[in-house]
């Protein structure tokens, strides 16, 4: 199986559904229906992602997400909402925000991204193949490796 996320939603039955979703994608799924448990789950269990529901009945989406960041610095937070337009301040408490109209494809092509980890040899070697030489960078080398500046 793939990365543990952990999804929170105040309503049981969505989280049945999405945990369906995500372990036929190949995700293990622990769900927590209130932002105690899920503080409870995070600090005693090692996850990749956390699927947060905007809109749940007492509890504050901003301000679980807040705490998850303030107390798990690299734990990505997917946000997801039935709304297009969310207020700011939230948007830059969490990694990425997934409409529920993109599920469960879009959901889990952000998932992959944000908990597959990243060959830093190969990323490198990737952005090496791609990037355009500076113009600068060419200077150097026909110089020998000296670098040359005019000075007025």
């Amino acid at each position: 199986m793939g990365p543990l996320v952990l999804c929170i939603d105040d309503r049981p039955e969505q989280l049945e559904l999405r945990r369906g979703a995500l372990e036929f994608s190949g995700f293990c799924v622990e769900t927590a229906t209130n932002g105690c448990a899920a503080i409870k789950i995070l600090e005693e269990t090692l996850v990749g992602a956390v699927l947060l529901e905007y809109k749940e009945e007492g509890m504050d989406a901003e301000a679980l997400a807040y705490q998850i960041n303030q107390k798990f610095p690299d734990l990505p937070i997917i946000l997801l909402s039935a709304y297009s337009e969310m207020p700011e301040r939230i948007l830059w408490l969490v990694d990425e925000y997934v409409l529920k109209s993109e599920l469960p494809g879009g959901l889990v092509r952000v998932l992959e991204r944000v908990t597959r980890p990243v060959n830093t040899d190969e990323a490198l070697t990737l952005a090496l193949s791609i990037a355009e030489p500076c113009p600068h960078q060419e200077n150097v080398r026909s110089n020998g490796g000296l670098a040359h500046s005019a000075i007025a």
